[in-house]
């Protein structure tokens, strides 16, 4: 059986890339909206799934030969489990095989929450670990304006939500990293949730999120497409024209919102790959997608 040349050499480069360092806490102070669950982890034949996070964290995997551009990723699972290595750490090794230092977050699942927290805590978790990241950009040899973020699915959703819903940093917190913005320089969105209409709506990750009877305002805020402007991060949107589990009109929506305020975008629908395709091996054109991700962070000058 021959394989793609291309297949090949992205197999050789994430055997090469280093394990992760370090598993750091968000919130060493005390954890916003603290529950009592415990974790669980199933292991499956894509890797782990974790569901019922407590303890929200970052595992870090810092390049080899960094090149001062870093990524935080966060797994998707319709916000209720984490498919944490499918679209997780092994996202996080092929970034460290062209220089990028990577970050994947553990971030807690609206699920598993109580009411007055489910649509909060997720949210939370990325803002502080955007900040987290930015902080240690000397420790960590990156450069603080190329720290990007990327998501898939639920994952994408949360990576779009923090895409608009950022903040510039409070200059009076005595927490020297609430002082960092967690404004994301980049995004990277794969086959995201994005709107809460229930017109395209992942309706799994919208009941998750935000109820299955939310307010006509929770619904606009959390439709992302709806909340951008001209200061939202340039971004990628890759998706498969056969999903039926994430509808492409969801990206479709989002880069409509990115032109219209003239934001930097590029948008990928290849004809088939379904959902949840992580790097697309066996499922056609689609698994050329970590090529074109490549060149798109090439010419925004984020990779050599």
């Amino acid at each position: 059986m021959k394989f793609p040349i291309a297949l090949l050499l992205l197999l050789f480069c994430l055997s090469q890339t280093s394990m992760a360092q370090e598993l750091i806490p968000l919130f060493p102070e005390g954890i916003p909206c603290e529950s009592d669950l415990e974790m669980q982890v199933e292991d499956t034949d894509i890797g782990r799934k974790i569901s019922k996070v407590h303890t929200p964290e970052i595992e870090v995997y810092l390049a080899d030969n960094p090149n001062g551009t870093g990524v935080v990723i966060c797994p998707g699972g319709g916000y209720t489990i984490l498919a944490y290595d499918w679209e997780g750490t092994e996202m996080a090794k092929w970034f460290n095989s062209f220089g990028v230092s990577a970050f994947v977050l553990k971030y807690r699942l609206p699920r598993w929450e109580s009411a007055s927290c489910k649509d909060k805590v997720a949210l939370m978790d990325a803002q502080r670990a955007m900040r987290l990241v930015r902080s240690k950009a000397d420790t960590w040899k990156l450069d603080p304006a190329k720290i990007g973020v990327m998501g898939f699915s639920a994952g994408g959703h949360l990576a779009s939500t923090l895409s608009t819903h950022y903040d510039k940093g409070n200059p009076q917190s005595e927490l020297s990293v609430d002082q960092e913005s967690c404004r994301p320089d980049f995004s990277i969105l794969m086959y995201p949730v994005i709107t809460m209409d229930t017109t395209y709506a992942h309706m799994g990750s919208r009941k998750n999120l935000i109820g299955a009877m939310p307010t006509k305002k929770r619904e606009s805020y959390y439709s992302n497409e709806a909340q951008i402007t001209q200061d939202t991060p340039p971004t990628i949107l890759i998706h498969a024209n056969d999903d039926k589990g994430v509808v492409p009109e969801n990206s479709i929506k989002y880069y409509l919102g990115l032109r219209k305020h003239k934001v930097p975008a590029e948008l990928h629908i290849y004809e088939t790959g379904g959902h949840g395709f992580s790097f697309g091996e066996g499922r056609g054109q689609v698994s050329m997608w970590p090529e074109a991700c490549k060149a798109w962070m090439q010419g925004r000058g984020l990779v050599e």
